[in-house]
This record gives C-alpha cells, structure tokens and sequence, in this order.
C-alpha cells in the first residue's frame, strides 16, 4: 500500500451543548460552524482539515451533533442490523425526528471511518454528578474504537497543581470504562499551541502501525509551524524592546535671551522648561505605544487571531499588570496602562489601518497625571552637548520585558472558541511566573540596556536571546514535563 495521500479521520463527538464546535475553532484556527449556548446547534456532520502536506496526508477532523438521548440511541444503534431497526431509522426517524436521526447516521459513519474517537466532557462539572456519562460511554463501545476524552470548558488558566488534580479526578473516574485510552485537558477558550502538541501525541499513540509514516510526516509539519511561529513571535517582542531601549526624545530648546535669562535667575519661567520635558515625554511615550501596537497587531496575525482586537489584548493586560515599583498606587496604573500598549486609543488607530491625530493630546493628559516620583521612576533625563533629552528608564525598560511576555502568554493562550476576541485570561500567578523568570537573569539586565544605548548599529540578539530564556523558563513552569521547540530554530526574522 502506497504511504502518500493517506487520509487521517478524527470523530469530535460529546453530550449536547458540550463545546464539540468551539474546539473544533480552535483546532482549525477559523470560524467554522455555529456557537450557540444551546442544544443540538450542530445538526450535521462537518469534516474540516486540521493538517495536510504536499505529498497528499491529510487529518480530518469531524464534527458531529451532540448527544441528546444516549439509551435512546444505543439501543436503535444496537438494531440497526435488523429489518425492524432499519424501518424505525430510515422511516419513523429520518421524517419525524430528524436529529435523531442525523445522529445515527454521524455514529455509523464514525465505526466506519474514524481512526480516533475524540470525546468532549465538560470539565466544569463534577464527573459523578454528568449521569450521561455511562450510556454514553456504551455507545463509544459501540463505536469499537480508541477514544481520547478532552476535558473543556476548564475556566481561566490555574496554577499547575490545581489543573492537574482535576485532571486527576476525571482520569480516576473515567478508568472504569474500558474503552477510554486517554485523557487530557484542553480547553477551547484558555488553550496553548503547547496543549496541542501534547494532543497531537496523543493522537499518534492511537493511530494503527499502517498511518504511522503518514502522520508522522503531518505532525512534522505541525511542529514546524509552530517553532517557526514561536521564533517570529520572540522577534516580534525583542524588537519592540529594543526599539524602546534606544529611542531618545530631544527636549526642545529654550529661547534664550537677555529677559529669559533674567526672569528664570528670579524663578520665573521654570514652568516652561517642565512643558519642554512634559511635550518630550508625550513624544517618546506615542513612539511606545506605536511599537506596542505595531508589535500586538503582529503577534495576532501570527496566531491567525483578528488584529483589530489589539486593543482588548493590551487592555486585558493592563487590567491584570501590577507595576511592581516605589511608586504611588494612581501612578503606577498610569505606568501600567502605559507600558502596557492601553493608555491611548493607539492600538485600535493602529488595527484601524493607520494612526490618526490627536494622540498627544491623549497622552498630555496621561503625562501630566504623573507627579514628578512617577515620572522619575519611568524616565531619564541627561544633557549631550548643551542638549536636553528625555529616554525610558532602565527600571520601566524591565517593567516593559514583563508585560511583552505577559501579552505574548494572552495572545498564545487564546482560544477561538467564541469566534473573535471576547474573553482571554492573564490571571495573577502568570505575572509572578514571569516576574521570577527575569529576576534570575538580573546579572544579564544589569548594563543591558545602558549597552544597548550605546550601540553604532542595534543588535537584536542578546534582547532576543533575553526574551527567549524568560519566555521558555516561564511556559516550562506553567507546562512542567511538555516539550518546547528550540526558539533559536528557523531564525524568525
């Protein structure tokens, strides 16, 4: 038998109403089918392309209606090999209840095509208290093939231990069905890339010995889209800092004359020089936001995710930052919306497709709310040759690693499940996972950036490789055990 242009079939197959369609988003990556917080949404089956390659291999995944009546259905499954059983399918079923029926049909076409069995529970309830479970389990005996259970609808992104117990619990209750060859989390609103690649594995385990070679090639593929994706989007926020470490706003010059001099000797006109910084700083922080924008807007299209929701992402992270400095508790909102793309309708000009006027005015009035402890903590001011200039302060410049890596953890855990950006989750302990990641590395901070300042020509490799150690160590311990990709792979330029 000939190894290329071999097809793969997963069967999606749950309870009614158990998030089969929202996975199947998230899986695929686009829009396919209708969401709807009710029963029976999905009337059809509905085969989509989860992974294919030249030589033909494709993984199919099906999406099939929900289970309504499961002792209804395995007992006219049971008897479908009789005349009795075929009339109350094809007859009393197809023109009377016409769900039903289409359920039927997805199961037959399930024993006899399917590969995997892929079986969805809902992981917010209580496995004693789901009673469908057992009839249900019947039927995917019925089926007679290897089934995986996923568990969705998790809630936000929990510490590990919490997420492992109930993984704990599902799996010690589901051991009594026989047919049960695996379970595993993934959430189709709160997932990772990393979740997948442990599904896909998973996956492989199930496959027979004669679609090894074919999967294997797909899985291939898979994993190199996602190093390739992981490595452009470290670039991405590496790019970001370092464009933000080496940006510099001159102050403008004063006036000077003879009266000036004289006025500013008795203390007048010093309110002058403070608009200069204040306008300087406007400046400097409208080129910040740009970047943040610039930067969320391509982490989005990376991830397939529509880039006019930047502004929900940099806001969703502005909400869940603390701004971790001697500042006051006002100002240090101020600096988090600000370090964090959401001080400004910025982003949403940026999605927009263009960057309108007015955004100083914005930003005059986030500025002009900081008291000078603010300011001083987020700026540094130095005169060259005569000439004033206004940077961002090494402080701020860490404070702006953390929140790059807490928005890269919003937009990678983003699931399609409710179609564009509705609800991501950056809960608290993301932060501190983060937070102890770069403290590890403070020899490599101390100096960085004053380097980096004073570089002929900007060199991008030691803020990625930064970028790169803080990511890596933070997703290994959100993910103990899983397998990350090397990010050095495929340049991601």
């Amino acid at each position: 038998m000939s190894e290329t242009g071999m097809q793969i079939q997963l069967a999606l197959i749950s309870h009614t109403n158990n998030g089969k369609t929202t996975l199947a988003r998230t899986l695929i990556g686009s829009d396919v089918g209708e969401v709807r917080d009710a029963a029976h949404v999905t009337v059809l089956s509905e085969a989509h392309t989860l992974l294919n390659n030249a030589e033909g291999d494709a993984l199919l995944l099906w999406d099939t209606p929900g289970f309504g009546d499961s002792a209804r259905l395995l007992k006219r499954l049971a008897s479908s090999g009789n005349p009795i059983g075929w009339f109350l399918r094809e007859v009393l079923d197809r023109y009377r209840d016409r769900p039903f029926w289409l359920s039927q049909q997805a199961l037959r076409a399930a024993r006899d095509a399917a590969d995997v069995v892929l079986y969805l529970v809902n992981s917010s309830e209580a496995p004693k208290d789901a009673g469908y479970l057992p009839p249900e389990m019947k039927i995917l005996e019925w089926l007679g093939k290897s089934v995986l259970v996923l568990l969705n609808q998790m809630g936000p992104p929990r510490p590990q231990h919490e997420e492992q117990a109930e993984l704990a619990r599902w799996k010690q209750y589901l051991q009594q069905f026989a047919v049960v060859r695996e379970v595993l989390p993934l959430d189709a609103f709160a997932r990772c890339w990393v979740h997948e690649r442990v599904f896909y594995e998973a996956v492989r385990g199930m496959l027979p010995a004669s679609k090894q070679l074919s999967y294997q090639r797909l899985f291939a593929a898979w994993e190199k889209n996602n190093a390739q994706r992981f490595a452009q989007s470290l670039s991405l926020l590496a790019q970001q800092l370092l464009d933000a470490t080496r940006d510099r706003q001159l102050v403008d010059v004063a006036q000077r004359s003879v009266l000036g001099a004289a006025l500013k000797l008795v203390g007048v006109g010093k309110g002058e020089e403070r608009k200069r910084q204040e306008r300087a700083m406007n400046t400097l922080v409208a080129r910040l936001n740009l970047g943040i924008g610039q930067t969320t807007v391509g982490l989005l299209a990376l991830h397939k995710l529509d880039a006019s929701e930047a502004p929900k992402i940099n806001a969703r992270v502005s909400e869940n930052f603390v701004v971790r400095a001697p500042v006051e508790k006002a100002q240090a909102a101020l600096l988090g919306a600000i370090v964090s793309g959401a001080a400004t309708g910025l982003s949403a000009d940026l999605a927009a497709g263009g960057l309108t006027l007015g955004t100083g005015a914005l930003l005059g009035g986030v500025i002009g709310a900081l008291t000078f402890a603010g300011v001083a903590w987020g700026f540094n001011a130095s005169t060259d040759r005569r000439q004033s200039s206004i940077a961002l302060s090494d402080e701020f410049l860490r404070t702006l690693l953390v929140s790059n890596v807490l928005r890269y953890l919003a937009v990678a855990h983003f699931g399609r499940g409710r179609g564009n950006f509705v609800e991501s989750e950056a809960p608290a302990f993301w932060q501190d996972e983060v937070e102890q990641a770069v403290a590890l590395r403070e020899d490599t901070l101390q100096g960085l950036w004053t380097a980096l300042r004073e570089q002929e020509e900007a060199d991008i490799a030691p803020v990625r490789e930064l970028v790169a150690q803080v990511v890596v160590q933070t997703l290994q311990r959100l993910y103990p055990g899983h397998v990350l990709p090397d990010p050095g792979q495929h340049g991601g330029a």
